[in-house]
């Protein structure tokens, strides 16, 4: 990464001076110790749900006991596939850089020579600002490579305009557009492909920054001729930092405040106010889900940041092509043969149909899909002749610009549930032929994790439930509860944090509970068989308050707190059926589901301080770094 702020940004922030997280690296200790812990995490959690199910179910209420512990049932399997998942962080080693296309495909070219790799590098844009590709454009001139290397830039263009195509010409870069915008930004990449010939595509959103080493980092995995795409990881630069407890507080109490600051900070570790209220650091995603899935070969594309190989993304499109054209051309024979009585299609009729069927059925190297980035990696994985492989890059060499609004968000969150639900329902990759055991697991984890809301919310209402009715979904909230229960929980916790050290695990657990209605509305659509839209996530932030987009949370927390206060008056006043225990359990219990609603609500109101977000100035520097 440079070590200067880009000169041709208009002013530097805090945000101009972050560094990029350090991808994580195990020793042997740690590494054992997580698996230790991991699976006596699993088996102490396997003895709660045996428990659950055989000792613990009130027979009074088994209408609230039973969908509870399936709740619990269908949660720990989640666990299950998720320590599989991170079980180990072993992939593939990098190698020399090739010098020529012969170190990459180990063919000679076409006039019995060798020559320089070829890279082509789209950007796709739609109706981003101008100003933030020229940026992009500016970075990819400066990419690095110690070889002879032809790179060509490529602006994507699917909003037409004329602004861009003057930007794409002042950066001496290619403009590329169409007279429509059909399959969106994988109809725009198909696009592209038509009229470029690099050997190796670099695929960029509109916002995307690579860093001068960005081929240096890469192509080296490229010597192994199976390997049809690197994905990096994208690092949203500008995540608010936020500021340290002691020098906001110097600012309004001087040196008393200062060190009042550090007190805390001593005690409770390291504090910032103004922090990222969207929870968008991605270092768990990359770092750890998807990085942790090379020893199966099984990391998916996620679109920008990525290098391909055209060759596999070619190859994958006409086998697909033509597998599609046999299916098809066959259920036509054997349409003919019903409607004819005839056992058998003549050859020049057979023919006929499959030239037809071939002329028909469209061509596209990327899939026209919402989630076209994960479908075409599916695609790839399940070559059964190729065998082509994937590599998730430790190292971050781009940035991005992340959601800075709650509408930007749910956008976007929106657009990757429906998109990953729509394979789920309509092209299962688990019942395709071609995928390994662990390739079907690792997939079989992303969309498993997409389905989780359906009992995440039987999660939030079960305590409200016991705290108006005083109607409990065990049999008794006793010490063998807590016996069976709070081992699990504690392993499960130790195994997090020494696992994902580094990582802010409470976090991100709390908005994957807090964003069910989005990820259930999604889930709706594609059940109802609505298409998902291909909404370009906003670049600007939108100003205002945007407490519709988060109403269930709403309802659910005054919910909750309602229930808490009407819990604890009955246990008070001293009814059946509300033992310390119980309410004990229950107010914790609704407590962190309050919690983990607030994030939420409170990234709805939220707007950048502009205290926090001044230009840099003397003294500043030394607050914020």
């Amino acid at each position: 990464m440079p070590d200067a702020p880009d000169p041709d940004w208009p002013r530097e922030t805090r945000f101009e001076r972050q560094e990029p997280w350090v991808a994580d690296a195990p020793g042997p200790l740690r590494l054992a110790l997580w698996q230790f812990l991991a699976t006596s995490s699993l088996v102490f959690g396997t003895w709660y749900i045996w428990w659950r199910w055989t000792a613990s179910l009130n027979p009074d209420a088994l209408w609230f006991s039973i969908p509870l512990a399936l709740a619990e049932t269908m949660a720990f399997f989640g666990l299950i596939l998720y320590t599989v998942n991170l079980w180990t962080p072993r992939g593939p080693r990098q190698r020399e850089l090739p010098v020529t296309l012969f170190d990459t495909i180990g063919i000679e070219d076409r006039d019995g020579t060798d020559r320089p790799v070829a890279v082509d590098v789209f950007f796709a844009t739609y109706n981003e600002d101008p100003e933030i590709v020229r940026q992009g454009l500016r970075s990819a001139k400066d990419l690095a490579y110690p070889h002879e290397i032809r790179i060509k830039i490529h602006v994507l263009d699917d909003g037409r305009r004329p602004a861009m195509a003057a930007v794409a010409q002042d950066e001496g870069a290619n403009y590329i557009t169409r007279n429509d915008n059909v399959g969106y930004k994988a109809g725009n990449l198909r696009n592209a492909m038509e009229s470029t010939s690099g050997d190796f595509i670099i695929i960029c959103d509109a916002d995307t920054i690579l860093f001068p080493d960005f081929l240096t980092e890469t192509m080296g995995y490229f010597r192994d001729a199976r390997v049809a795409w690197v994905q990096t990881p994208q690092w949203f630069w500008d995540i608010p930092p936020g500021v340290p407890v002691w020098a906001a507080w110097r600012r309004r109490l001087g040196r008393v405040g200062e060190r009042l600051g550090h007190a805390v900070e001593w005690l409770v570790g390291p504090v910032r106010f103004g922090t990222d209220p969207f929870a968008n650091d991605p270092q768990m995603f990359y770092d750890f889900i998807l990085r942790r899935r090379n020893w199966a070969n099984a990391a998916f594309c996620c679109g920008a940041s990525s290098i391909h190989r055209r060759e596999a993304i070619m190859e994958t499109a006409v086998r697909i092509w033509a597998d599609r054209v046999d299916r098809d051309t066959l259920a036509d024979d054997k349409a003919v043969r019903r409607l004819t009585g005839e056992a058998v299609i003549f050859a020049a009729v057979h023919d006929s149909a499959r030239m037809s069927r071939a002329r028909e059925i469209d061509f596209t190297p990327f899939k026209l899909h919402v989630s076209e980035d994960i479908y075409t990696s599916i695609q790839m994985h399940s070559d059964r002749w190729r065998r082509w492989r994937s590599v998730m890059h430790p190292k971050i060499v781009s940035r991005m610009m992340s959601p800075s609004d709650m509408l930007s968000w749910t956008i976007q969150r929106y657009k990757y549930a429906g998109g990953t639900l729509d394979i789920v329902f309509h092209d299962n990759p688990l019942f395709q032929r071609g995928l390994s055991l662990p390739q079907k697991l690792m997939y079989g984890a992303t969309f498993y994790s997409y389905l989780s809301p359906i009992w995440n919310v039987m999660f939030f209402i079960a305590p409200i439930i016991f705290l108006t009715t005083g109607i409990a979904p065990v049999a008794t909230f006793s010490l063998e509860f807590f016996l069976h229960l709070i081992p699990f929980l504690l392993l499960n916790e130790l195994a997090q944090l020494v696992g994902l050290w580094g990582t802010s695990v409470m976090g991100g657990r709390r908005w994957h509970l807090a964003m069910f209605p989005v990820t259930l509305g999604a889930l709706w659509s594609v059940l109802r068989g609505k298409r998902i839209a291909f909404p370009v996530t906003p670049k600007d932030r939108t100003e205002g308050r945007f407490l519709r987009l988060v109403k269930w949370q709403i309802a659910f927390s005054i919910a909750i707190l309602g229930s808490l206060g009407l819990g604890w008056i009955y246990f008070l006043l001293g009814e059946p059926g509300y033992s310390l225990g119980a309410i004990i359990t229950n107010t914790v219990w609704s407590l962190n589901n309050f919690l983990s609603l607030w994030v939420m609500i409170r990234a709805a109101t939220w707007s950048p301080d502009p205290e926090f977000d001044k230009p840099v100035m003397e003294g500043y520097r030394d607050e914020t770094a």
